[in-house]
This record gives C-alpha cells, sequence and structure tokens, in this order.
C-alpha cells in the first residue's frame, strides 16, 4: 500500500504541491493529470525521493519512505523507478548498455565504471527488449532509435530494477500519437502481466480514460478530483485545467481511430 499524507512542497514562498492525500490499497495504474504548473512532476519526484518533501509523510507497505537516507534510499529508488519524458539515455551508448544501466545501484564502483555486467543481467536486459518489441536495435546507439523507441529503452531500464511501482513523468508529452498509444500500452501491459503499480503523469484526457484504473486531478498544487475515468466528466475536466465553457476535450486529446489499416499500422511501429 502507497500512502500520502498532506505532503507539501515549497520552494521559497512559492509552494507546488499543497497537502497532498490519497491511498492506493493494491497495485494499478493511476494517471495524474492537470495543466503545466499544477505540481505532477514535483509529487512524483517526492515519491522516488529526487526531492524531499516540506512537510507531510509517504509510506509504502508500512516503512516511512520520506525518512530514508543513504544505502536505504538508493534502495527505495530501485524499488521505486522512474521515466522521463526526455528519456535520459546515454545517446552514444548501445541501447542494450543503457538497459543495463538499471541495476546500477546494486553494482560495485569498480563493476560500474569497466561496464562489467553479469552474463544472467545482460540476457535479462535482451529479454526486456524482446518484450516491448525492439531487441532487434539492442547492439543500436540509442540515439539512432525513434523518440517511441527510446522511451521503450527507457522502459525497459526501469524494469531491469525489478521495482513494485514504476513512476511516468508524461511518458507520451514528446510522441506523436500512434507512438504514445504503443508507450501507454506497454505500461498498461506492465501493470496487468506483472502486477507492478504504475503511477503516470499525463496531459491528455483520453489517454487517462482509455488506460488508467484510476485518476487524480491537480491544480495549483492541490489534488481537486480522485476517481473512476468514468466520473471524469468534462464539467470535472473544466474544473481540473481551470477552464471556461469554451474548455474542449480534442484539444488535450491523442487518440486516432483504430480502424484496420492503423491497428496494423501500430502493431508495425511495435514491431520496430
Amino acid at each position: 500500500m502507497l500512502k500520502l499524507d498532506n505532503v507539501t512542497k515549497s520552494f521559497g514562498e512559492n509552494t507546488a504541491v499543497r497537502a497532498a492525500s490519497f491511498t492506493i490499497e493494491r497495485p494499478a495504474m493511476i494517471g495524474i493529470i492537470g495543466r503545466s504548473g499544477a505540481g505532477k512532476s514535483t509529487l512524483l519526484r517526492m515519491l522516488n525521493r529526487l526531492a524531499d518533501v516540506t512537510s507531510g509523510d509517504i509510506t509504502f507497505e508500512g516503512q516511512d519512505v520520506t525518512r530514508l537516507r543513504g544505502a536505504a534510499k538508493r534502495a527505495w529508488q530501485s524499488q521505486c523507478a522512474m521515466i522521463f519524458q526526455q528519456f535520459n539515455l546515454v545517446p552514444r551508448m548501445d541501447v542494450v548498455s543503457n538497459v543495463l544501466h538499471g541495476t546500477l545501484n546494486r553494482r560495485s564502483t569498480l563493476a560500474t565504471m569497466f561496464n562489467l555486467y553479469p552474463d544472467e543481467d545482460i540476457h535479462r536486459a535482451i529479454d526486456i527488449l524482446e518484450r516491448l518489441g525492439i531487441a532487434q536495435h539492442a547492439s543500436k546507439r540509442a540515439e539512432a532509435l525513434s523518440g517511441g523507441q527510446q522511451q521503450r529503452v527507457a522502459i525497459a531500464r526501469a524494469l531491469m530494477q525489478d521495482p513494485k511501482i514504476i513512476l511516468a513523468d508524461e511518458p507520451i508529452a514528446s510522441l506523436d500519437p500512434m507512438n504514445a498509444q504503443v508507450v501507454m500500452q506497454s505500461l498498461r501491459d506492465i501493470h496487468e502481466q506483472d502486477g507492478r503499480m504504475v503511477i503516470a503523469n499525463l496531459h491528455t484526457l483520453d489517454t487517462a480514460r482509455r488506460y488508467c484504473d484510476r485518476v487524480i486531478g491537480m491544480r495549483d498544487g492541490a489534488i481537486v478530483f480522485d476517481g473512476t475515468p468514468e466520473e471524469l466528466t468534462t464539467d470535472t475536466a473544466r474544473e481540473i485545467y481551470g477552464a471556461d465553457e469554451t474548455f474542449s476535450e480534442a484539444t488535450t486529446s491523442t487518440q486516432i481511430e483504430t480502424t484496420d489499416t492503423q491497428h496494423h499500422q501500430l502493431t508495425g511501429i511495435a514491431a520496430q
């Protein structure tokens, strides 16, 4: 169980997250939506301990995450893997080595310096790339891949940590609609097949409704909605985004029609 209790993050006089509280009882796919600057990224960074809370508590399976330091903090970050909008890969390094970087927290400094990986880890990295449909690119430099492919490499790197939670910070913001759907389906499959908790920051309502079990809406650092995708009405969306009656969901949509032709295109992208 993951629990946030009145979590607040301030930067000087500015409050990025205000008394955020919610509980996730069991593994689920959670979407966090809201306009830019709503506090979504700061919330995820506090969950991963990339940023410290100003006040409040975060607990996971009874452990107080906010008090962890040193090796205990690094162990938590391995269990709570982060995926970023800009992939955070090493561009000139090959794909499989980027994936193997997911094991850095449990390797010695010497092994890290000389890129010494056990055969077991290398085989596991290839298996994960195969699962995500990009094993054929394992020997290529990361910079040679498309944006959608690079994001799947980032997902593979996160899976190498064997985490209990995956945090995805705007994972599809820089992708075209077809690649966005491939990436979101990959995250959904990871939740359903592995039983992992996935929490993703999203800009688009249709994506949250289609892939998430639960949606949390943030506005000006505060949680203003917490419910099912079915409860995410247009009126509720207006409140989350601070919009008036002229607000149209189409302005946040990444949806594409699922005709037979486009289904085959999506399948082709996943295999590329």
